[in-house]
């Protein structure tokens, strides 16, 4: 039996998603979305792809969720994207309705899924997704982490000439721009990025890497990114569906670790079929930690207002 992905939101990133995915071939694809028309239409396209690619994938889009029977992983990218001179907090009122109906319409036809969050605020709509669906934390995970270091990753290359597969770059935190790019553990072939970069060009890398997303969003005008979101949501379902024990940088639920209690935020975790397996805490100095309870503040304060708009 063939596994199966639904991905609720079938604008560019989600549309984007099922492209990734049934290139690598791993899954049959769903692709809800309110708008009719628009889900079948892509599903078709990409459907009818498949055979000049030689990839046996089917693909159907839906405005319902009936479709998404007996889905192994969810992927909730549905929600308003952000326009030049939003920050992702500014999204969290419209969005927040979205993602719990798509939580609890998912869990009607899939009650074992496991769910993958991509709509911003990511880590606050993670959060969500865990409390209204009932879900325990291994089954809900967010895509930031995989973003950001990739992100920094192609910074870093176009800054040094070196293939981005030499370089090897961390970025944790609340998916903001808080986040905290690790430039102490990040390096180029082992060489920490400190010794193989002067101060002044790392900083501008770690502050163009905070801004990645807005820097795109500003280009485009009317969206957001969406190849390299999408990119990023693949290689996490494909590390689940594959059970690959994958350690990548992801938004999971914090019970502890780092001294964070009840809250998603970005961090190294290993994915597997069961979702997230464990959580992997770095040696942080005090300067990181510092940065990291900046970032895990601002997720914070992200909840409390959830909480006042949404009855969890």
């Amino acid at each position: 039996m063939n596994y199966k992905v639904s991905i609720i939101g079938a604008g560019m990133t989600g549309s984007t998603t099922a492209h990734w995915l049934a290139e690598r071939e791993i899954a049959d694809i769903v692709l809800v979305d309110v708008v009719e028309g628009m889900p079948q239409g892509k599903g078709l396209d990409l459907l009818e792809a498949m055979p000049i690619i030689g990839k046996d994938v089917y693909v159907v889009g839906s405005n319902g969720y009936e479709e998404t029977k007996n889905s192994d992983v969810v992927v909730i990218t549905a929600g308003l994207p952000r326009k030049p001179g939003m920050s992702r907090e500014d999204l969290l009122t419209a969005n927040a309705e979205i993602v719990r109906k798509a939580t609890l319409e998912s869990l009607k036809y899939s009650p074992d899924a496991i769910f993958v969050v991509l709509t911003n605020p990511l880590d606050t709509m993670a959060y969500l997704t865990m409390k209204v669906g009932k879900l325990p934390p291994h089954r809900v995970v967010g895509q930031a982490g995989v973003l950001d270091s990739a992100r920094m990753r192609a910074f870093v290359a176009m800054e040094t000439g070196v293939s981005v597969e030499n370089i090897h770059c961390y970025v944790l935190g609340g998916h903001g721009d808080e986040m905290v790019p690790l430039t102490r553990h990040s390096n180029i072939a082992g060489i920490p990025l400190r010794e193989y970069l002067p101060a002044d060009k790392l900083e501008a890398i770690v502050n163009r890497t905070r801004k990645g997303g807005g820097e795109i969003v500003n280009l485009l005008k009317t969206g957001s990114a969406y190849y390299a979101p999408s990119a990023a949501v693949a290689q996490m379902v494909e590390a689940i569906l594959k059970d690959k024990h994958l350690i990548v940088p992801a938004s999971a639920y914090m019970q502890g670790e780092y001294g964070l209690r009840d809250i998603f935020f970005g961090v190294p975790v290993q994915l597997g079929r069961k979702g997230v397996e464990r959580i992997i805490e770095y040696t942080l100095d005090e300067e990181e930690k510092a940065a990291l309870e900046k970032s895990a503040a601002a997720v914070r304060e992200s909840i409390r207002t959830l909480h006042s708009l949404v009855e969890i």
